[in-house]
């Protein structure tokens, strides 16, 4: 045994000679220092900082730019070959259906264009290869009425009356039981009224036509028969989809659905809803060339958060059937406008859908068997088999099924809180401290940036011409949003470093050996590892609720989590108390964040950049929307991607000089945008991103006996219409004083003119509701007539306040059209939606059955009015008056007619019944 000498034996004892003999320059380990040797104070370059931001945000545009730009080269007819997809043949029948104009339902546009799409589709035939059977078929609906209750048709009745669709069935010669397996591809020929539809979905139909013509070729080899539908009606509720799943014969030998939609014009046709079935999602993953798409899409769709609707939910939930849902989305803020033009079709994008959509049809045309189960089979088991998937750059896809998906996050989820556990067990009441701490450090960031940012998005109506100066040019927001978001998160997470850094000072000034240089380095130290390890915290809980919802987006906490946290183990961890702590490495930063940038952060822009396109027709009900509650929800996205995503950056920065650095430069972005707003030199419109709005003739009779005839224009942009009746100069005076009822939507602001509209309309227009009968019985029933005149497009609204029941039925035949049933209703109205062509019914008779318990049908309640109404009536008709053609001439270049289901042709006529007829 070795004895220590006395001076030895004093030295370890002696904390304080201890002490001044690490000062003096003895080596400690723990400490990590040579003997000799002056630990320096930590700073980190500012230059290095600013590198890695610049680094990381060029990285994430690159990302973007490289998923969702980078579009593969167009193909000419003699490239493409006999078997081949050829974007340039497909253009010629984009540019040819353009041509003809917008061709809405009831149109003679719209016949032009299905003659065309029919005789393509009879040249296909003539082309096709000598062992493959091509059937075309010209479809023509007399009526029909689709009663489905969800998402937005909630409360409403969809009838529809002589449409025209064209199908061509394509089918290999000699497999006799190919007819009875088929794929359906999808999408419609109609547009609204104020568009061409070059992206919606002119583009659909030439990519549906150019693949039938290389399908023809292939299809002496398939097992199963492939459906085109050329549907009409689908702009009016998805009517052309209903009509062939519940009319046409060959609907009952569907086996899968493929659904093409544009909710804007060009860029990658990306799959934004799969299922319920996986069957689908893992064929195309496996044969497409540019794969695209993301669950994130389909969650959004789903919660209703992006209102709208396409052909796929009527294949899923009135056929039951499974498939795909592609759709482009590029320039959406040009979505059912006059932007929507041939002219701003990118090169390349019919390319990219057509080359997947062609491997994937001859893949799924040749397996064995097509997926036999309804799209409707059992919650639970459709539950643990959905798919999650997305796509790595539009190069490569995975997809794994939500079983996979809950084990795996349930085992990261339990990896996650043993390991916190453990580090705040072994460390102690101070671990716990500071753990609780730098979790205060995550909410002061969320805090700050949102607050910051919202404060700004209320503030810009009262400073700009347009509450959305931003439409047009959206990297606007990086100055006027993202800016301030990133003061505030800086800001939010340095105050809790010093409350952080405080709480440490504690801790380690109970160290009595080491000196206050190395007490201060390791407090910065400590409170800098703990502000990066608390960025996992959020994005931890994240993962916990959206396992717990099962929400396919929750792989992007996973994304988020496990890198960084791994990045963190591999490099940094200990989970020794005895040492001391060090500086975060470089590399842990950027090893932790490639992986998450690489999969999210195309997603996160695409996302931002689909929100303020929406801007455009963000006001369903003009007038009713604040003006602030876009910013608001685009400023909220921005600060809250912002706190997610930097908050492992935003560590680094306390060790540096670079906060003054930049809160100055954001704040000189802000100031620079805010006068670029200001002075108008960034317009919010422009001729291709223009403003929507409607210019409406209308011939009111619900409250007098006379018409009152009045133009009416309103935008479904938040904002006052100012400027825009400047620049017409035509006696418009705008306000809140006479509000519009529209029937399917109300108008709180627009501007109207009473002068010169007796023109372009006759009284023998005027709708007509008239009582045939009204019997009082055990239950009290009344008939009414409804003459809509030349209309065949109305909108009908029935008060379920007092109605319980109806049915409609065609007067001339006698035919029923909506058979009395159960019917949902919206703030106590249910309203019947009636679109179709020419020779589509204008006479109807519509039966109403009263509650039991109506406070009207025998009394007025106290305070009830007279004239509260029982029935109100919107008919359209596509034609445009003298004043309205004077006031369209005149319309602002960065103005757009715009048109969806519910909202009016130029010219409407109201007319209503009242309770107390």
């Amino acid at each position: 045994m070795t004895r220590r000498s006395d001076s030895e034996r004093s030295s370890s004892a002696d904390p304080k000679q201890g002490a001044s003999q690490r000062q003096s320059g003895e080596f400690n380990a723990s400490e990590g220092r040579t003997p000799g040797v002056r630990r320096k104070s930590p700073q980190r370059s500012p230059f290095v900082w600013l590198t890695l931001f610049v680094a990381i945000v060029y990285s994430s545009w690159t990302v973007y730019h490289y998923q969702y730009q980078s579009l593969p080269l167009a193909l000419t007819a003699e490239q493409a070959e006999k078997r081949g997809f050829s974007e340039a043949q497909a253009l010629n029948h984009v540019k040819a259906l353009t041509e003809l104009g917008p061709h809405s339902v009831g149109s003679d546009a719209l016949n032009l264009a299905v003659q065309y799409v029919l005789a393509a589709s009879e040249e296909i035939k003539k082309t096709a290869h000598w062992e493959v059977d091509v059937e075309v078929e010209f479809f023509n609906v007399k009526t029909g009425a689709n009663l489905m209750n969800g998402g937005l048709f909630n409360g409403r009745t969809l009838v529809y009356s002589d449409l025209d669709h064209v199908i061509l069935r394509i089918l290999p010669k000699y497999v006799s039981r190919a007819k009875e397996n088929a794929v359906l591809v999808s999408s419609h020929i109609d547009t609204v009224f104020s568009t061409g539809g070059a992206g919606d979905c002119s583009s659909c139909v030439a990519v549906m036509l150019e693949l039938a013509r290389g399908i023809s070729q292939w299809a002496h080899g398939f097992k199963h028969a492939v459906i085109f539908l050329f549907n009409t009606g689908e702009e009016e509720g998805l009517n052309g989809a209903h009509s062939f799943v519940t009319q046409h014969p060959w609907s009952k030998s569907v086996r899968m659905a493929i659904d093409l939609e544009a909710m804007g014009i060009g860029g990658k046709s990306s799959i934004f809803q799969a299922g319920p079935n996986p069957w689908a999602i893992e064929n195309f993953a496996l044969v497409a060339k540019y794969p695209s798409g993301q669950i994130i899409a389909q969650d959004l769709f789903s919660s209703g958060a992006i209102k709208s609707a396409t052909d796929f939910q009527v294949y899923k939930e009135v056929a039951g059937l499974s498939g795909l849902d592609f759709a482009y989305t590029d320039n959406t803020a040009v979505y059912h406008t006059k932007n929507d033009k041939f002219e701003l079709l990118k090169s390349g994008s019919l390319q990219h859908l057509g080359e997947n959509m062609l491997a994937f049809l001859l893949q799924i045309a040749r397996s064995s068997d097509l997926p036999q189960s309804s799209a409707m089979e059992d919650e639970e088991n459709t539950g643990q088999n959905s798919a999650i998937f997305f796509d790595i750059l539009g190069t490569y896809m995975i997809v794994f099924r939500q079983r996979f998906a809950n084990l795996l996050n349930n085992s990261v989820i339990m990896q996650s809180l043993l390991i916190w556990a453990t580090s705040v067990l072994i460390g102690g009441y101070p671990a716990a401290v500071s753990f609780a701490l730098s979790s205060l450090s995550i909410i002061l960031t969320w805090i700050f940036a949102v607050g910051l940012a919202i404060l700004v998005a209320f503030t810009l109506p009262l400073i700009s011409s347009s509450p959305a100066p931003y439409i047009a040019s959206p990297w606007l927001v990086f100055g006027l949003f993202a800016a301030p978001a990133l003061v505030g998160a800086l800001t939010g997470q340095y105050f809790g470093y010093l409350v952080l850094k405080a709480h440490l000072s504690k801790v380690y000034s109970k160290r009595r050996q080491l000196s206050p240089i190395i007490r201060a380095d390791s407090v910065k130290f400590e409170a800098e590892r703990w502000l990066y390890k608390a960025g996992s915290i959020q994005w931890l809980i994240l993962l916990i609720l959206g396992n717990y919802y099962k929400i396919g987006s929750s792989y992007l906490a996973l994304v988020w989590l496990v890198p960084p946290a791994f990045a963190y183990g591999l490099l940094e961890a200990t989970l020794s108390p005895a040492r001391l702590p060090r500086p975060l490495k470089l590399a842990t930063l950027l090893m932790g964040l490639a992986v998450p940038i690489l999969i999210s952060a195309g997603n996160f822009i695409r996302l931002g950049d689909t929100i303020i396109a929406t801007w455009v027709r963000f006001d369903r009900n003009p007038g009713s929307t604040p003006e602030w509650l876009g910013n608001v929800i685009v400023a909220t996205f921005i600060a809250v991607v912002m706190c997610l995503t930097l908050v492992y950056l935003l560590s680094y920065v306390h060790l540096s000089g670079v906060k003054r650095l930049i809160i100055l430069s954001s704040c000189l972005l802000f100031a620079l945008s805010l006068i670029l707003v200001k002075s108008g030199i960034v317009p919010p419109f422009t001729k291709d991103i223009a403003r929507a709005v409607n210019v409406v003739h209308v011939v009111d009779t619900s409250e007098k006996q006379e018409p009152s005839s009045f133009v009416s224009i309103f935008s479904a942009t938040p904002g006052k219409l100012t400027k825009e009746i400047e620049h017409i100069n035509e006696g418009f005076i705008c306000g809140r004083d006479k509000a519009v009822d529209f029937v399917t939507f109300s108008v709180k602001y627009g501007c109207w003119a009473h002068k010169d509209t007796e023109e372009g309309w006759s009284k023998s227009e005027l709708p007509l509701l008239h009582v045939d009968s009204d019997t009082h019985g055990n239950k009290r029933i009344t008939q009414v007539s409804i003459d809509t005149k030349s209309s065949t497009r109305w909108s009908l609204a029935i008060n379920f306040k007092e109605i319980e029941d109806f049915a409609l039925e065609d007067a001339g035949n006698l035919e029923e059209i909506v058979p009395a049933g159960k019917k949902s209703s919206v703030d106590g109205w249910h309203i019947i939606q009636f679109s179709g062509g020419e020779k589509a019914p204008t006479k109807l008779v519509l039966t109403l059955f009263w509650r039991e318990k109506s406070s009207r049908s025998t009394n007025l309640l106290d305070g009830e009015k007279e004239d509260a109404l029982l029935l109100k009536l919107r008919t359209d008709i596509n034609r445009v008056t003298p004043r309205v053609e004077r006031v369209l001439s005149k319309l602002p270049p960065w103005c757009s007619l715009f048109g969806k289901s519910t909202s009016p042709h130029t010219l409407a006529f109201l007319s209503s019944l009242p309770v107390n007829f």
